[in-house]
């Protein structure tokens, strides 16, 4: 049987079709059978940027293959903090080096390392590779094309905070990113790289990978944690925050495919190298998965600060011959919309914030002229009314609501009151949802309205 779904991951390479858990990409919709019956075609990784750091490999390494790793400087990082580094030094550069996640809430990583050390063992690591935002493919691309350097910066990130534990969370619908994942796991184990005293420094770390279920939710790093221990993935309230109590109770670190895929970088190299990339308060480089109007969707690694001209038109391609932007929806289907007019804003946290734009995960999606932005808005309202957990009332109640209106007007039925309504729901729900999920719901919308106010107004009125 063929199945529309809203979302498998290829948002780079998309219309998508995943049949046997193999991917096609592109795929041609009118054909199905061709599909069900011919062998898997594996879609080609479109990666680019001024500098590579945490692609660096993607397309020119063996991705199952530890030696091919190694042989491209694979674990000298590791090496050198075993030998030549205490857990507090390792830890201090990261800190040197204004590395902040990149999941999207930015938060700086040595500190929240920090945060976790200083409380009591056990502790854990957690790499967070639950991506399964519409538009967000960036972390996918290093789980299928180099994830011996995400395992490497999750064990420095145990060297560090002096973990015995550690795992990977990988969302369901990546099956291959949890083959990937797992083969690494186990040749850095038969390679004597993970498991007890390793390489006889006497210091000890296993990892187990984790597959979920499917739910956008457990991105939300207690969500994740719920779901390790085998309960429901929903939220926790906080605080208490991870980093002091946890998976089960413990001090626990997450974090984010890209930053960890940084980590080797700036051990090696040292954290003045990795800081001098970028601007001063947005430091080193960034991942951005460009989809949507664009000629050459991918992911791109920039240093911080470039144009976002450059970003659309220099390295996705730009847009086909005699149209122009209508849009952008920077940090994914929980961002902010820009316009053509912000296309010279260099991309950096500060300078995004100043004009009302979001980093995000770095997920950003352009549209044309010919795109019904009111049809974008009643799928993102879809999107999150399927993946509320409905754990609080604000949240579960709220996001059924805002899609229900959403699809109306994307239907042409607009009436009076809806921008009103839209607009105080997403205030209720921002206030008072549990997680960050019906928090930032309705985010895209309002700065929607608040962008082209004619958007959810009756024809009459616009």
């Amino acid at each position: 049987t063929v199945e529309a779904v809203r979302c498998l991951g290829l948002c780079d390479r998309a219309p998508a079709a995943l049949v046997n858990h193999a991917r096609y990409a592109p795929s041609d919709p009118t054909a199905p059978r061709m599909l069900l019956d011919g062998p898997p075609v594996i879609p080609k990784l479109r990666v680019g940027g001024l500098v590579k750091l945490a692609l660096s490999n993607v397309g020119v390494v063996d991705a199952t293959s530890l030696e091919e790793y190694r042989a491209q400087g694979g674990l000298a990082a590791m090496r050198k903090a075993l030998h030549s580094m205490t857990p507090g030094q390792a830890m201090q550069a990261v800190k040197d080096s204004k590395l902040v996640g990149r999941g999207g809430a930015a938060f700086p990583t040595g500190l929240k390392w920090q945060f976790a050390a200083d409380n009591p063992q056990p502790r854990f690591v957690i790499c967070n590779a639950d991506e399964s935002e519409p538009g967000a493919f960036k972390d996918r691309v290093l789980m299928d094309g180099d994830p011996f350097r995400v395992v490497e910066g999750l064990m420095l990130a145990c060297y560090a905070v002096e973990a015995e534990r550690a795992f990977i969370y990988v969302r369901g619908e990546h099956r291959r990113g949890y083959e990937r994942f797992s083969n690494a796991v186990q040749c850095l184990e038969q390679a004597g790289w993970l498991g007890d005293n390793i390489q006889g420094r006497g210091w000890r770390l296993h990892i187990e990978v984790r597959r979920g279920a499917g739910a956008y939710v457990c991105g939300e790093e207690t969500a994740l944690m719920e779901s390790i221990e085998g309960k429901r993935g929903f939220p926790r309230l906080r605080p208490p925050f991870p980093t002091t109590a946890g998976l089960w109770g413990r001090p626990t670190v997450i974090n984010n495919v890209e930053t960890l895929a940084k980590v080797p970088s700036i051990i090696m190299h040292g954290p003045r190298w990795y800081s001098a990339l970028g601007t001063p308060e947005s430091a080193g480089t960034k991942l951005f998965a460009v989809s949507g109007s664009v000629t050459r969707p991918g992911v791109y690694e920039v240093p911080f600060g470039v144009p976002l001209r450059h970003l659309i038109f220099d390295l996705a391609g730009g847009l086909r011959e005699g149209r122009r932007v209508q849009a952008i929806l920077t940090g994914g289907a929980a961002g902010t919309f820009l316009t053509a007019e912000h296309l010279d804003t260099p991309l950096t946290f500060e300078d995004f914030k100043r004009v009302g734009g979001t980093v995000g995960a770095g997920t950003v999606m352009v549209f044309d002229d010919t795109v019904d932005l009111r049809d974008v808005l009643a799928r993102i309202g879809a999107f999150f009314a399927h993946e509320s957990c409905g754990k609080c009332y604000p949240c579960q109640m709220g996001t059924q609501r805002q899609a229900e209106i959403l699809g109306r007007i994307a239907d042409g039925d607009v009436r009076d009151d809806d921008a009103t309504t839209l607009i105080e729901l997403g205030q209720v729900m921002t206030d008072t949802s549990i997680c960050g999920l019906g928090q930032a719901a309705s985010w895209a919308i309002i700065d929607a309205h608040k962008r082209w106010p004619a958007l959810l107004k009756p024809l009459e009125a616009r």
